[in-house]
């Protein structure tokens, strides 16, 4: 897969965003979650209003990966204020990678993670660090195999659901 292309999104393309992160976050998480906490995570966290509000935060910023034009997985990082727990200027958190299921093992994950350090990086990031559902194994091994370790635990609510996310970092 070398014509993986990735880029930002832009604020003009919302829908395609509001698609991929209702698609993937359902693929993900259906099988382990009732349906009615599926509907009302998408509704809230996944709305039109909330990804563009995510979308015009200065400290936040999503790309897309995609293939001929397709888009087929995203990224969402977090500097500063914005990021979801920790907020320390000198970190950058990984918020979302998603892809699509039928691309699952074409390392589209893996290319969205490399991007997320080339930022931190640039941005001079002391580390990286995300939370990731504990009953999320495929996830969690990803991240140890990129030199993640974890170091704390943090509530992750689903609805109606109270869930554990173990905090993982990465020392740049």
């Amino acid at each position: 897969m070398d014509n993986i292309e990735i880029r930002r999104v832009s604020i003009n393309e919302i829908d395609q965003l509001l698609e991929i992160s209702r698609q993937t976050f359902s693929d993900t998480f259906s099988a382990g979650n009732s349906e009615e906490n599926m509907k009302k995570y998408l509704a809230e966290a996944l709305s039109i209003e909330r990804l563009t509000t995510e979308l015009k935060d200065n400290n936040s910023e999503f790309y897309f990966a995609e293939i001929n034009n397709e888009v087929i997985g995203y990224l969402k990082l977090n500097f500063g204020q914005s990021q979801t727990e920790l907020k320390d200027d000198k970190a950058l958190e990984i918020e979302r990678i998603y892809v699509l299921k039928k691309f699952y093992g074409k390392k589209v994950g893996q290319l969205l993670y490399e991007h997320a350090l080339q930022i931190a990086k640039q941005k001079h990031a002391d580390y990286v660090w995300l939370g990731v559902w504990e009953e999320n194994p495929r996830a969690i091994s990803f991240y140890k195999k990129n030199g993640f370790v974890e170091f704390d635990k943090h509530v992750f609510r689903l609805g109606d659901d109270e869930q554990t996310d173990i905090m993982m970092k990465l020392q740049l």
